[in-house]
C-alpha cells in the first residue's frame, strides 16, 4: 500500500469517528437540560443508533456491495446524513427530532461497514496494516470529546453543528479516496446471508449459546454507560466531562496494546469474565463516587473503559473466529454484532430511559446511585450466568488482534 493510499484511508478513519464522538457522548446532556426531554425520550433517542446497526446490514449487503462504488455510496450517505444532523439539532419537539436522528444514524451506521470494507480493498497486508490505519478513528472520536469539553458546550446544540459540518466534509473528502468498485456485482443475496443467519448452527454448541446470550444481556447494562454518563458527570459539575470521558478511550488504546499478553496468559473464559466484572466494578465506583473527595471514583470507572471493551468484546471477536469454520467466519461476526450492538444495545436504551425517569428527581436532577446499582447488578448476573455454564476449549491461538471501537462507541 502506497503511501498517498495511507494517509488517504487515515484521515477517511479520522473523519469518520470524529462525526460520531462529537454528539454522541453529550447528546443525553443536550436532551435533558436544554430540551427538556424526558428520560424515556432520550433512551428512545439513544436507541436510533441501535436500530440503524439492525438495518444497515441490508443497506450494505443487498444494494452498496452490488451497484455502487464504496466512495460515492460514502459521499452520498455523509452528505445526506450531515444535513439530516443539522436539522436534527433545530428542532425543538422530541419526535420531529427523533424522525431526523434516527434518518441520520440510517446514513451514518451503514459507512462503519463500508470505510472498513474499502480500507480492506486497498491494503496489501490487513493483519500489518489494518490496525494502524484502524486507529486513527479512536483518535478522531478522542478529538471530538477534547474538543467539546474545551468549548464548554456539552449542553448546547453545537456539537450536533460540528458533526454535521464533519460528516460533509467527510462526504466531500470521499471523492478523493480510491476507487473501489462494488465487489459483489451480480451475486445473488439472501436475507439469510446479509443477516449472518448461517451462524446459527454454532448456537447448537452449549458454551456458544452462553456466550451469544451473555453478549446480548451484557449490552443491556452497557446502554448505560454509554447513555448516560456525560449528563451523569455534568450533574455532579464534573469539569469538561466530555475531555474527561474520552480518558476512556485513551484507556481503550492501552489495553489493545497488551492485549495479545493478557491473552496469552488467562486465555477466553477468564478474559471473557474480566470484561464482563470490570462492568459491573465500573457502575459501582459511579454509583459511590462523588465530584469531591471520591472523584477518582469516577475517573476509575471511566478509565476502565479499556478493560470492559477489550477484554470482553474484543476476546469475543477471537473466541468467534476460533469457533466459526472459514465458510461461516464473516457470518458469525455480522451475527454477533447484531445481537449486541443491534438489538442489544435497543433494548438496552429502552430499560435505560424507564429507569433513569423513574428515579429522575424533582425539579431536576437523578438519583445516580440507585441508576447505577442496577446495571451493576445486571452485569454481574450476567457474570454469574457465564461462569457456571460456559466452557472454553481454547482451540486456537491468538492470530490477530481485531480492530478498535471508539465507542466502544464512550462513549
Amino acid at each position: 500500500m502506497n503511501t498517498s493510499i495511507r494517509i488517504r484511508l487515515s484521515i477517511m478513519m479520522f473523519l469518520q469517528y470524529f462525526i460520531w464522538g462529537s454528539w454522541y457522548v453529550t447528546m443525553y446532556t443536550f436532551l435533558s437540560q436544554t430540551q427538556k426531554f424526558p428520560d424515556g425520550q432520550i433512551g428512545l433517542a439513544y436507541g436510533t443508533t441501535a436500530l440503524a446497526a439492525m438495518i444497515s446490514p441490508f443497506f450494505v449487503g443487498m444494494i452498496a456491495d452490488r451497484f455502487f462504488a464504496t466512495e460515492k455510496v460514502l459521499c452520498f450517505l455523509h452528505c445526506a446524513g450531515g444535513v439530516l444532523l443539522y436539522l436534527a439539532s433545530q428542532q425543538t419537539s422530541f419526535w420531529g427530532f427523533y424522525a431526523l436522528l434516527l434518518a441520520h444514524t440510517l446514513c451514518y451506521m451503514p459507512t462503519m461497514a463500508l470505510t472498513n470494507s474499502l480500507s480492506f480493498s486497498h491494503m496489501t497486508d490487513t493483519g500489518k496494516q489494518f490496525t494502524g490505519i484502524r486507529v486513527l478513528g479512536t483518535i478522531g472520536w478522542i478529538a471530538a470529546g477534547l474538543l467539546v469539553g474545551a468549548m464548554k458546550i456539552e449542553a448546547a446544540k453545537t456539537p450536533m453543528v460540528i458533526g454535521a459540518v464533519a460528516s460533509i466534509v467527510m462526504g466531500v473528502f470521499c471523492l478523493c479516496l480510491p476507487h473501489t468498485p462494488p465487489k459483489a456485482a451480480g451475486e445473488p443475496v439472501s436475507v439469510r446471508a446479509v443477516l449472518g443467519l448461517d451462524a446459527l448452527s454454532l448456537l447448537k454448541d452449549r458454551s456458544f449459546a452462553i456466550f451469544a446470550l451473555s453478549s446480548f444481556m451484557i449490552c443491556i447494562p452497557l446502554a448505560f454507560y454509554y447513555n448516560l454518563t456525560n449528563g451523569f458527570l455534568n450533574e455532579l459539575n464534573v469539569q469538561n466531562a466530555a475531555g474527561k470521558m474520552t480518558m476512556g478511550q485513551m484507556s481503550e488504546l492501552f489495553f489493545m496494546l497488551v492485549f495479545p499478553f493478557f491473552f496469552s496468559r488467562l486465555g477466553i473464559k477468564k478474559m471473557l469474565m474480566a470484561g464482563m466484572l470490570a462492568w459491573a466494578v465500573r457502575y459501582l465506583l459511579f454509583a459511590y463516587g462523588n465530584s469531591q473527595s471520591l472523584v477518582w471514583m469516577l475517573y476509575l470507572g471511566i478509565i476502565l473503559h479499556g478493560v470492559c471493551y477489550d477484554f470482553f468484546f474484543v476476546t469475543g471477536q477471537v473466541y468467534v473466529d476460533n469457533q466459526a469454520s472459514e465458510k461461516i467466519r464473516s457470518a458469525a461476526q455480522g451475527f454477533i454484532a447484531f445481537i449486541t450492538y443491534g438489538s442489544g444495545m435497543f433494548v438496552g436504551s429502552l430499560i435505560q430511559g424507564k429507569v433513569a425517569g423513574m428515579y429522575a428527581l424533582q425539579p431536576s436532577g437523578h438519583n445516580w446511585r440507585s441508576i447505577w446499582i442496577i446495571p451493576a447488578g445486571g452485569a454481574a448476573a450476567v457474570l454469574i450466568l457465564f461462569v457456571l455454564f460456559f466452557q472454553s476449549k481454547d482451540k486456537k491461538q491468538l492470530k490477530s488482534v481485531p480492530a478498535m471501537d471508539p465507542v466502544a462507541i464512550a462513549e
